[in-house]
């Protein structure tokens, strides 16, 4: 498995694969740093470019999470390596909390330790949840989109694509976030927000 990315988040998603057992044959992927070691942690390969990866998914397996930040980031890698010919897949905590209720967890998901995800609950493609999350029954989290650790989301709450939910933000019930929102790292949304606003504040403005 690659993962995309090899500093910050990255290396949080490390310790999830190793709680896993998934680090045999894990790599990196990082074409962008320039102070990066050839082997993260002094055993991890770190791939620079299209033909080691193209290598890589034809030697050992064409599996990639995101290791990355940033939802509008994310979707442009996951659409890049898809196009390489990558499967992007999910990496989920063991120490994470899931529901079996008709709970929906699409490919690309990302769930961090210590997050809570209840019943009736639909997460699409490349979300990433970070540590101590909650999010309640009946609510709907677009694809790409990225919730800070600390968020909770109440229930009955649509959250749509490519959201970004700062740290320790609280989402009330029955409220609706509209595509490319961002919400204010301790915020507190109480009314539906509209597509490509950013909102802040207690109550969120």
């Amino acid at each position: 498995m690659i993962i995309v990315g090899a500093k910050g988040f990255a290396k949080e998603l490390l310790e999830i694969a190793h709680q896993l057992n998934k680090t045999d044959k894990l790599v990196f992927f990082d074409n962008l740093s320039n102070d990066l070691p050839s082997m993260l942690f002094g055993q991890f390969p770190i791939l620079h470019n299209k033909q080691e990866v193209l290598e890589y998914f034809r030697t050992v397996d064409n599996q990639f999470v995101l290791g990355l930040g940033n939802p509008l980031m994310r979707r442009k890698m996951c659409t890049q390596f898809e196009t390489w010919g990558g499967e992007i897949t999910s990496l989920i905590s063991p120490y994470a909390q899931v529901g079996s209720f008709n709970t929906n967890i699409e490919a690309g998901t990302c769930i961090m330790s210590g997050s809570i995800i209840t019943n009736d609950i639909k997460i699409r493609e490349g979300v990433l949840i970070n540590l101590n999350c909650t999010v309640g029954h009946d609510s709907s989290i677009g694809s790409y989109s990225e919730l800070c650790p600390g968020v909770h989301i109440s229930g009955n709450v649509i959250i749509g694509e490519n959201c970004f939910i700062g740290t320790g933000a609280v989402i009330l019930p029955n409220v609706e976030l509209g595509n490319n929102v961002v919400v204010g790292a301790g915020s507190v949304v109480t009314k539906n927000v509209k597509d490509n606003l950013t909102v802040k504040g207690i109550p969120a403005k």
